[in-house]
């Protein structure tokens, strides 16, 4: 059991530093603009793919806890990595507002009582039909990438962050309902890997374009709601996960709190190096 808390906890922590090592790449590499001469510059980070590789690491640690604990406890703990973001950021510099560090408390005391709520355990093995009907899931998400892509609506960035977060969702389910074959190479037969990659893929592209229509703070709202609560939907009602007895109002009011508190968090801090940025130095960014 406590195996498992501590791999959620690296997980979180990795994927907070790692969007801060890749959000540096980013900025040196001046690769905002998006052409093809600010990518090979980009290639030239090597900050850039150690926090993808941070990612990765995160990623292997999320899908090693998420065999040991229920869905609802470490979405929510992904979700609050923008906290972690958060931090590092203020210890780079960045000035984190009052109610920043108010959303901070907030969000860690949601996922105490998260912590205390859950019970840790094995999920409930899907039939196999079940686990390639989460890899057709990509078809739709990736559908409304392209109408969003040909129809510059208002609600596209809307669309487009759901749809992220359905395929985010989905990687959670399918890598709580990974069965790890004997053999290495056997996994590239089993459908939950496939969802994994192919959800998440279609995920960071939809996230991306969502952020390129609108501001981060609705979008990853958006994102990080439909993600949490689908997930942990699923896993309550078909995966087995499981509330301690006596702890359902601890482990209500905990969801509540550590997605509000990440929520708020990103909106704060996304603020604030919006506003840094803005105030450097052309000269000083890189």
């Amino acid at each position: 059991m406590t195996l498992g808390y501590l791999l959620a906890v690296l997980a979180t922590l990795a994927s907070g530093s790692g969007s801060i090592l890749e959000s540096i790449g980013v900025r040196r590499a001046g690769a905002y603009g998006g052409t093809s001469l600010d990518l090979i510059a980009l290639r030239r980070q090597w900050l850039y793919f150690l926090g993808l590789g941070v990612d990765m690491l995160g990623f292997a640690a999320a899908a090693a806890a998420l065999h040991r604990l229920p869905l609802f406890l470490v979405q929510s703990m992904l979700a609050f990595s923008v906290g972690v973001t958060a931090l590092f950021s203020v210890f780079m510099g960045h000035h984190l507002r009052a109610a920043g560090w108010g959303a901070l408390v907030v969000g860690a005391t949601g996922l105490v009582l998260l912590g205390a709520s859950a019970e840790p355990g094995p999920a409930q093995v899907l039939p196999p039909q079940w686990r390639w009907i989460l890899v057709a899931v990509v078809i739709p998400v990736a559908a409304i990438a392209v109408f969003a892509r040909r129809h510059h609506h208002v609600w596209s960035a809307t669309a487009l962050a759901f749809g992220s977060g359905v395929a985010y969702s989905v990687v959670g389910i399918s890598a709580r309902t990974l069965e790890l074959p004997d053999t290495a190479w056997r996994l590239v037969l089993e459908p939950a890997a496939w969802a994994i990659v192919l959800n998440g893929l279609t995920a960071a592209v939809l996230f991306a374009m969502a952020l390129q229509k609108s501001g981060p703070t609705g979008v990853t709202a958006v994102m990080f709601t439909t993600n949490t609560a689908l997930s942990s939907f699923v896993g309550l009602v078909y995966l087995d996960d499981r509330v301690r007895d006596g702890y359902v109002t601890a482990a209500t009011i905990g969801f509540v709190l550590a997605i509000a508190g990440a929520i708020a968090v990103a909106h704060y801090s996304a603020d604030t190096r919006q506003k840094d940025f803005a105030t450097t130095p052309a000269g000083a960014r890189a």
